[in-house]
């Protein structure tokens, strides 16, 4: 027997029992006369004692022991004199019998510690190495825990799981496949999934109701904080219901998995706010509503005094920052080069402090009376203290480079408090966008997405009017999950795919099957599907997904522990009929 208890579970009612137990060697303290040994396993740490009445062998084994070591113990069960509160075993020790060492390591590349002295690719090279540390074990268990809690809940709503295959047929919309290869069909390929879309509909009309599966979906595109290459979605389909049904269904989704797995209380319903008001309000589609600082349109009170700036511009708008009227020209300076960023895109920066007398400073006075920016003041209800941060230009782009301001002015002033939640659903999305590159409409979705009922007219006069019968829960500005309702029409479905330039050749090609399922009888329906990796790491309070996947990639989309994307051989690529082009 390796072990009678794990090193997580032995306590005070425990002292006098005669217990066996394995783990690693966490560290070893020799005090001369005694011996400690930190044996950790998943569940915990139990400290083993020898004195110096131990037998020779123990002490010898001892004597050879190292970090990491995977030891067996056999030992008494003593009430520890120093007992330690930080751990769950620390009222007791177990004092060393017989011990044997069933694996000897080598010294890890970093300790194994909460506080390591390793940087992200050794620890991703070395990954299972990180997970022993506890920050890395206690995601990986926080994830079976909403994962258990979403199938819980699911299940009691008469949902049911069922699996889609991940060799599927590519799709030219949305972001880039990844393909695979067809060795008994030379020069033919599947693709991996970017979500299950077409399958979900396809058991709709099967009939199977209420849908849901835990899935991983696939996505060649750049990669950030919160993005991998491969990722996992909670995918989720409901026949006969409308909008209302699913976001009610969800929100109950949402409600119990934090109350379970947080311990967090929302209450229901969700808040609710259009795409429109969001991107106006907020400069976002995926709002953070845990603070104020709300964007207001000055443009038509600042403009046409004489100010060139905001005299050519279409859009001027401005947030206040709550006390913030003491930033020194180094503090301003440092926020204009911040929205210059390329990847924020702003031009320039005006600034109106009110001081603690109710007195104006801007950097625009030249242009505006004391009497005028105090108008602005009273429009933004800026107060004594504040600060008004205003920019201006097109109308698309400044709400969104004002949105971006905001959220980093609150990262400055600690608003976005990790403790709080605030979640909300982005409802009346528009269904297509204009790209102008392409000169050509692409949806804002995907192409099964139903539009709203009163503008289907719009098809033919003013497509980009029209807005999607779809919507996204957003909590704390990070976009968990989004879905729609969906086409179920085939007449619909081909004039979707006529407005995003298909030709009935193309939508048949690639499509046929599910505009063929729809000739027999296909339900209306919709559905949703939640970034679980994005759920795990909101509720664990991280900034990053990469935290809650046991085998992630690093963020040029490189598994550096296994080595891959790597090169294959030249016999693998005959046998697939794959000629790969050296790189220009």
């Amino acid at each position: 027997m390796y072990r009678s208890n794990n090193c997580g579970e032995l306590r005070s009612g425990n002292i006098g029992q005669s217990v066996t137990l394995s783990g690693w060697v966490q560290r070893i303290r020799n005090l001369g006369g005694m011996t400690f040994i930190d044996l950790r396993d998943r569940y915990g740490i139990t400290q083993l004692v020898a004195d110096e009445g131990v037998d020779e062998k123990v002490t010898e084994v001892i004597g050879s022991l190292g970090r990491e070591y995977v030891i067996k113990c056999k030992g008494l069960v003593l009430e520890r004199t120093n007992k330690n509160p930080k751990i769950s075993t620390g009222d007791i020790e177990v004092q060393i019998q017989h011990i044997k060492v069933l694996n000897p390591s080598e010294l890890p590349p970093f300790t194994i510690e909460d506080e390591t002295d390793g940087g992200d690719e050794l620890r991703m090279k070395y990954r299972y190495l990180d997970i022993r540390r506890n920050p890395v074990k206690n995601a990986l268990l926080l994830r079976h825990k909403v994962a258990q809690a979403v199938r819980r809940y699911l299940d009691s709503q008469n949902f049911i799981e069922v699996e889609t295959p991940f060799l599927i047929k590519s799709t030219p919309e949305g972001a880039r496949d990844f393909v695979v290869p067809s060795r008994m069909h030379t020069g033919e390929f599947y693709a991996l999934p970017q979500s299950p879309q077409t399958f979900k509909q396809l058991l709709m009309v099967a009939g199977m109701d209420k849908y849901f599966q835990i899935v991983k979906c696939f996505r060649d595109e750049d990669l950030r904080a919160d993005r991998q290459p491969e990722f996992t979605q909670i995918d989720c389909e409901m026949s006969f219901v409308e909008q209302d049904d699913i976001l009610e269904t969800f929100e109950g989704m949402i409600t119990s998995l934090f109350s379970e797995v947080a311990g967090v209380d929302f209450k229901q319903p969700f808040q609710r706010m259009t795409y429109s008001d969001a991107m106006a309000i907020y400069g976002s589609d995926k709002p953070d509503v845990r603070f104020e600082m709300c964007i207001r349109d000055l443009t038509s009170i600042a403009k046409g005094k004489g100010f060139g700036v905001f005299d050519n511009a279409d859009y001027i708008g401005g947030i206040v920052a709550e006390g913030c009227a003491e930033y020194t020209r180094k503090q301003l300076d440092d926020l204009t080069n911040f929205i210059q960023r390329p990847q924020v895109g702003g031009k320039g920066l005006i600034w109106v402090k009110i001081d603690a007398n109710g007195d104006v400073k801007s950097s625009v006075d030249k242009f505006y009376s004391s009497d005028e920016l105090l108008a602005w003041a009273e429009y933004m209800n800026a107060k004594k203290g504040d600060l008004m941060l205003i920019m201006a230009g097109s109308n698309a782009k400044t709400p969104e480079v004002l949105g971006t301001l905001r959220l980093e002015m609150a990262d400055r002033l600690n608003l976005r408090d990790r403790c709080k939640f605030a979640p909300l659903w982005v409802v009346d999305f528009p269904l297509l966008e204009w790209d102008e590159e392409s000169s050509r409409f692409y949806a804002k979705h995907h192409p099964f997405t139903s539009p709203i009922s009163t503008d289907i007219h719009l098809f033919d006069s003013d497509p980009a009017a029209i807005r999607a019968n779809a919507y996204d829960l957003v909590i704390n500005g990070v976009e968990i999950g989004g879905g729609s309702i969906r086409i179920f029409d085939r007449k619909l479905q081909h004039q979707m795919f006529k407005v995003l330039g298909f030709t009935e050749a193309e939508a048949e090609d690639q499509f046929g099957f599910l505009l063929n399922a729809f000739k027999y009888g296909a339900p209306p329906h919709g559905g949703v599907a939640f970034g679980f990796d994005r759920l795990c790491a909101i509720i664990g309070g991280s900034d990053s997904i990469r935290d809650y996947i046991a085998f992630p990639k690093n963020n040029a989309g490189r598994d550096v522990m296994i080595n891959t994307p790597s090169i294959l051989s030249q016999i693998q690529l005959n046998e697939l009929g794959v000629m790969v082009k050296p790189k220009e």
